[in-house]
């Protein structure tokens, strides 16, 4: 994308008002419809002054780059447009230069964009402070705190993907050249209630789905866990998978982030066993069961889960089983134990699971402190990023909402005193007259929480602390008796005259008018949650841990050093957290980011104005639009400010020779602005009325569009004075090159026509020359031809004559044998019968044969049916008898072969026979399977006490039993399962339990279809409309393919008769629930060697990648 342009001011093309301290009229509508404005432009930020007011965009947006980051490097606030690295770049020069300590206060509700806006304002800090090996990994050690923080206290809710829950303060610390030196992370009131429950469509912290994702089996072995999400209960289902998240990749970045901030191996195998023991917490489960006294007694249902969380924690399963069944209550030297029932168990579980992951989250940021603090004791510059919960107003707003919203009552107060006095200082060092701003002081509302006597957080602790009933019900009847005459205190029961009619409220609720408007509060579970009661018995037992990271975590348990005292409640322990947060603002110089969330759909290009109009109300901002203009609405130093609007004046414009002060009164004198609209500091102007720097502007645009004007008639005179003159120099160019060009190509003529004259009559001469040579020639050619017919001539009647000599000579040898011949038969016909001649033929013949077969008994080869050797033929008329006796020997040796089979290999071999018709020179994977014994049942089910269950559940004969990788429908990847053949049925069975998954009768399978290549994959094809095929057919992946098909189809044709259908093909159908899938089989390069892999493509194409 090409570099955006980088404006020269804050006022250049502006869209709508970049500083809303302009924005002419204000109301809450233009306030909005600026906002709307700018948003569908893709500008995101606004300016109120130096408030910046960032509107979550839902993507990403080409503004973030290294060289935006260098155009906002060293650059004055007003300068460019408004951006949260000008925020950032204002409060790292404050404190580098002015050596103030900074801090920056982002607030916002769940998805306005607060912790990527944390992000962006560290990546500038470490973009643009100094460089270096330690310095680079200070930062690196900065930067990569955020992942873990993450992955272990953001959620998945329904406004945000990757909501913070809960609030983060990081005190950045530098050096006095601005070098980052490390830092220090303060946490906020955890959502820790979000381990046990989730509301509906939201889920539990990243960490446990990253952990099952991302987590290798043999870790996930280690921790017993499974990959199944729904195996917890603590885990929300309907919304598990978030798309564009991959919890699996993200795991491995949370891992890299941790070793990078300095976590030892043994530590983060200690922080995942944690997360694992809370994770099986939750599938603890209770039954109730009657004493002998009468009381109800609670039952641990399946003590397996129990067994290994305290193989993972090392605690001794009888201490955390009674931890979990009694409670024992101590006073003075008294105790006394009772037993839990069912519900309080339940209670008992879920507060330890609630207490162990919160400790945990609170041992991570003291870790990674310890990694991040300072080393050296020098003198530091401090600036503070403030990441916490914006306003939140629910259909059902409880403790939590009550809280959160006491915490920016009390950040909405520091505001507004901070605020005004960054105005006062700035009107006092201008030397301007500050003149008394009206405003709405929130301190009412907040002393109406945190006042320490009459206080709703005050009254909550005594009513906490109080003997006897403590109910909900009574914590609201006490707020009823003591605010009832509050002005920003509602209830039903209220005794204030005004809200006497008022019906709306429930009996169960009470209403507070915060600063961003009414919010009613659900008072049931405000008890609990601020008692946050942890039983001593589960303390103890988690003290009692061999796990030395558990034991850390639970101090109290020590018998040593029992407490009696209560401890401190929630709602005590976050008031003081505020006040210890409020104090360390006070003393920073404050740099505010408001985030918006435009709409609830988290999709870019929506702006609900009503949604925005809402978080307008609630983060104050046209308030704060009204105390930064109540006096002077725009102030400028002299120098911009002449620079900018000197070309409205004559004596300033080109060049102001003297004072920028003195300049800009000429300027405005000029120009008859009136003086009650504008007063003259020591180093600034201060311009009181939006619409006078508007007729500024509005000025300056006119007299741009006349000096442009000006600027264009110059040119264009310079550029025809130029042109003209080029013109006149390239003819004169233009001449001397064509004359030059035409007597060049008049020699180039003349040259070509002496060459063609010349090669005319060289051409003559030598066709005269070749006439003469070629008659000489022909001459002597001809008297060589004469001479050679006459010697051939004599040369063929001498022949001749020689020939007629020899064959005389031949006849009358001939005829002397015949008569020779004939002569001999005379003499001796006298001695032989009649028959003679046949019979010593038929003599010989027979001693031949016999000759023939005696060699034949030593030259027979071995008795092995592969030995391919025999003799040759010794004589011709043998060769039929040679090719049958060849035939029958070996038909013979391979009967001898076979009478020593026992019955079982004659069945190994019937089946090695039954797979070679069905998949030889058809399936390139056959050829390795042929030196492969077929054994059926791999797994000896039968010896394996694992497999007892499975045993004991299938009474029929096994006839293979393996362990192949079954391919999801959904993703492509694969799970382990057992995989059973009996004569009935297929059966499928989980590999650790043994439970069977799915039962298949044979009758239901039609078809076995694979590729031709050298894989295992393979599909089984189930009838339609039975009940085995409602969720589809099966693809699997198995290392003895060619057996298990062979078996199957054997089996199949056995008990049903007919013959199963076997498909060999690279691309083939299967049936996943209601849609058909191909599955495609292609060559490629695979990342894990030799192995194929599968992958969904689409919602129609499964390809596997063939090697």
């Amino acid at each position: 994308m090409a570099k955006m342009e980088v404006k020269t001011s804050l006022l250049d093309n502006m869209i709508g008002v970049g500083d809303m301290v302009l924005l002419e009229p204000l109301n809450e509508e233009t306030v909005i419809n600026n906002l709307k404005k700018r948003f569908d432009h893709n500008e995101i930020y606004t300016y109120i002054g130096s408030v910046v007011i960032s509107v979550n965009p839902y993507r990403s947006l080409p503004i973030y780059s290294p060289e935006k980051v260098e155009d906002y490097r060293n650059r004055n606030f007003y300068e460019l447009s408004p951006h949260i690295f000008a925020l950032s770049d204002e409060a790292y020069r404050s404190l580098r230069d002015q050596d103030k300590d900074q801090c920056i206060l982002i607030t916002g509700e769940s998805g306005a964009g607060k912790t990527e806006a944390s992000k962006l304002v560290m990546s500038y800090v470490a973009a643009v402070c100094g460089k270096g090996a330690e310095v680079n990994q200070v930062k690196e050690q900065l930067l990569q705190s955020n992942p873990v923080l993450e992955a272990f206290g953001n959620a998945k809710t329904v406004r945000n993907d990757n909501s913070s829950r809960f609030g983060k303060y990081m005190d950045i610390e530098f050096d006095f050249k601005g070098d980052p030196l490390g830092g220090v992370i303060s946490n906020y009131l955890l959502e820790k209630s979000r381990v046990v429950k989730q509301p509906r469509g939201e889920r539990n912290f990243h960490v446990f789905y990253q952990l099952l994702s991302g987590a290798s089996e043999e870790l996930l072995n280690e921790l017993k866990l499974e990959r199944d999400f729904s195996r917890y209960n603590y885990l929300s289902l309907d919304s598990a998978k978030v798309n564009g998240v991959d919890d699996a990749a993200n795991f491995r970045t949370v891992r890299n982030a941790m070793q990078i901030v300095g976590f030892m191996d043994h530590e983060v195998e200690s922080v995942l066993e944690v997360v694992a023991a809370v994770l099986k917490l939750g599938n603890i489960e209770f039954k109730p069961e009657s004493r002998v006294n009468g009381l109800d007694e609670s039952k641990i249902k399946d003590k397996n889960e129990l067994k290994e969380i305290c193989e993972l924690t090392g605690i001794d399963q009888s201490v955390l089983e009674r931890a979990f069944s009694f409670r024992t209550v101590e006073a003075k030297q008294e105790k006394v134990s009772t037993t839990l029932n069912v519900a309080q168990a339940y209670y008992a579980r879920d507060a330890l699971a609630k207490n162990l992951y919160s400790r945990l989250f609170s041992w991570l940021v003291n870790r990674i402190n310890e990694s991040i603090k300072a080393q050296t004791k020098v003198r530091k510059k401090v600036m503070g990023v403030l990441d916490i919960y914006g306003f939140e107003i629910f259909e059902d707003n409880s403790f939590e909402q009550f809280i959160i919203n006491y915490c920016n009552e009390k950040l909405q107060q520091i505001f507004i005193e901070l605020t005004l006095k960054e105005e006062q200082e700035e009107y006092i060092r201008e030397d301007i007259e500050w003149t008394h701003i009206e405003y709405f002081n929130n301190a009412i509302i907040c002393d109406l929480i945190e006042n320490n006597t009459n206080g709703i957080l005050a009254m909550l602790d005594e009513e906490c602390l109080r003997p006897g009933t403590v109910t909900d019900e009574t914590f609201l009847e006490k707020l009823n008796q003591v605010c009832a005459t509050h002005q920003h205190f509602e209830s039903r029961m209220s005794k204030c005259s005004r809200f006497l009619n008022d019906t709306s409220l429930p009996h169960s609720c009470f209403r507070i008018q915060h600063y961003a408007g009414k919010v009613l509060y659900q008072v049931e579970g405000f008890v609990d949650k601020n008692n946050d009661l942890l039983y001593r018995d589960l303390s103890q037992a988690m003290w009692k841990a061999g796990h030395a990271l558990i034991k850390s975590l639970f101090p109290e348990g020590n018998p040593a050093k029992i407490n009696l005292k209560r401890p401190p409640t929630a709602g005590s322990q976050f008031k003081a957290s505020v006040a210890t947060l409020m104090k360390n603002l006070q003393t920073k110089n404050p740099n505010y980011i408001r985030c918006i969330k435009p709409n609830d759909k988290k999709a870019a290009h929506i702006f609900n104005e009503g949604l925005v109009c809402h978080q307008v109300r609630y983060l104050g901002l046209l308030e704060n639009v009204r105390v930064r203009r109540a006096g002077y609405a725009f102030r400028q130093a002299y120098e911009p400010c002449l620079e900018r609007y000197k070309m409205l004046c004559k004596q300033t414009w080109p060049h102001w020779k003297g004072p920028a002060r003195a300049g800009v009164e000429v300027l405005f004198n000029e120009l008859e602005i009136p003086v009650e609209e504008y007063s003259f500091g020591r180093s600034k102007i201060f311009i009181r009325n939006p619409r006078t720097l508007f007729k500024l502007e509005d000025l300056r645009k006119q007299r741009l569009e006349d000096l442009a004007t000006l600027i264009q008639k110059i040119y264009r005179g310079w550029k025809c004075r130029t042109h003209f003159l080029l013109m006149r120099k390239s003819q004169i160019v233009i001449a001397a090159w064509y004359r030059r060009y035409a007597q060049q190509k008049r020699y180039q003529q003349i040259k070509s026509s002496t060459l063609v004259i010349q090669s005319y009559i060289r051409g003559w001469k030598a066709r005269k020359i070749l006439r003469e040579l070629k008659h000489q020639k022909r001459c002597e050619e001809a008297a060589t031809t004469i001479a050679a017919y006459w010697h051939g001539t004599q040369a063929r009647r001498e022949l001749k004559r020689l020939k007629e000599e020899a064959r005389r000579k031949h006849a009358v040898a001939v005829i002397w044998a015949y008569w020779l011949g004939l002569k001999v038969r005379r003499e001796y016909r006298k001695f032989f019968r009649a028959n003679a001649g046949k019979k010593i033929y038929e003599f010989t013949l027979q001693r031949i044969v016999q000759k023939y077969f005696l060699e034949m008994k030593n030259k027979v080869p071995s008795l092995s049916p592969i030995d391919k050797n025999w003799p040759s033929r010794p004589y011709l008329f043998l060769d039929s008898t040679h090719k049958e006796l060849k035939r029958i020997f070996h038909l013979w040796r391979c009967k001898k072969y076979r009478d020593q089979f026992t019955d079982q290999q004659k069945l190994i071999y019937e089946e090695k026979l039954e797979a070679s018709e069905l998949f030889k020179d058809k399936k390139a994977l056959y050829p390795s399977s042929v030196g492969q014994p077929f054994q059926g049942p791999y797994l000896e089910i039968n010896k394996n006490p694992k497999y007892k269950k499975l045993k004991d559940a299938i009474e029929e004969k096994i006839i293979i039993a393996e362990v192949v990788n079954k391919i999801n429908r959904a993703n492509g990847k694969s799970t382990s399962r057992i995989f059973l053949l009996t004569n009935n049925n297929l059966l499928l069975a989980d590999q650790k339990s043994g439970q069977i998954k799915s039962e298949v009768p044979l009758v239901d399978v039609t078809k076995v279809s694979m590729s031709s290549q050298n894989d295992g994959f393979f599909a089984v094809h189930l009838k339609e409309g039975s009940e085995a095929a409602s969720k589809g057919d099966f693809l699997f992946s198995s290392d003895h393919l060619i057996e298990m098909a062979t078996k199957l189809y054997r089996t199949t044709l056995s008990q049903t008769k007919q013959k199963l259908s076997i498909e060999i093909s690279d691309e083939f159908l299967v049936q996943f629930r209601q849609d058909k899938v191909c599955v495609k089989f292609i060559q490629g390069n695979q990342k894990n060697g030799s192995v194929p892999t599968c992958k969904r493509k689409n919602n129609r194409l499964l390809e596997v990648a063939v090697p």
